[in-house]
């Protein structure tokens, strides 16, 4: 008699050819997940997709601006369509970490194109994956957020990165308790300051900053929801 086999778990990663997000597809993958590689330049996704998954088996890159509406619609349909079927979301793509800025004279073109991007990204893709989610046995979205979101500790500086990180850790608190009766658990998560092409050298290392969203990636059916953590411990918002 045929031994039925359970499909793997099925997670998209946006902001996923290079740093962080690289590092929780490659996490994700060897976890036994089918990972969804999302890329703003697909020959990029794809090249990054073969250096983890060479036969292509368990990690697909897939074309994704998520600062783009169409791209994101498109993305949804594709993954409908071709695929099924979305366990994990994890929001990653991140852009503009403004060192050199200040909220008294910040460019507020900057701010607008950060939150697009930052906030706004994260809602559309979320929003575009939800029937999927719902649908799913063990449904989590995990929002890669930093501790420069966190009120208590803000005091100035990077006014783009940071106010649109602070408003991502709002709508992770809103999702989570609208989604809290349908067992989607949303969370927030911290990496820490991460040796990658945005938060520059010196920082830890990757692996290390991809495992506390890999751990909310993977939460049991009892874990958290609308948290804030960085390795598994709480943050303070």
């Amino acid at each position: 008699m045929a031994v039925e086999r359970t499909a793997p778990p099925v997670a998209l990663v946006t902001g996923a050819n290079r740093g962080i997000g690289y590092e929780v597809v490659r996490q994700l993958a060897d976890r036994g997940h089918r990972v969804l590689l999302g890329s703003r330049d697909l020959g990029k996704g794809r090249a990054a997709a073969a250096r983890i998954d060479p036969r292509g088996e368990r990690v697909t890159a897939v074309q994704l601006d998520v600062s783009d509406a169409a791209s994101v619609t498109a993305m949804g349909e594709w993954v409908t369509r071709e695929v099924g079927r979305v366990d994990v979301v994890v929001n990653n793509a991140a852009i503009l970490y403004d060192t050199w800025a200040q909220a008294r004279s910040a460019d507020l073109a900057e701010v607008q194109r950060a939150l697009d991007t930052n906030l706004f990204g994260a809602w559309r893709v979320t929003q575009a994956l939800l029937p999927l989610l719902r649908r799913s046995p063990h449904p989590r979205v995990v929002m890669v957020s930093s501790e420069a979101a966190s009120l208590q500790s803000m005091s100035g500086g990077t006014p783009a990165y940071g106010v649109s990180k602070a408003a991502l850790n709002a709508l992770t608190c809103l999702l989570a308790g609208e989604l809290r009766r349908q067992r989607v658990l949303v969370n927030a998560i911290c990496p820490g300051w991460v040796a990658t092409d945005m938060g520059g050298g010196g920082g830890r290392p990757v692996a290390d900053g991809a495992a506390g969203i890999v751990w909310a990636a993977t939460l049991p059916d009892n874990g958290p929801t609308g948290g804030f953590f960085r390795d598994g411990k709480p943050v303070p918002w």
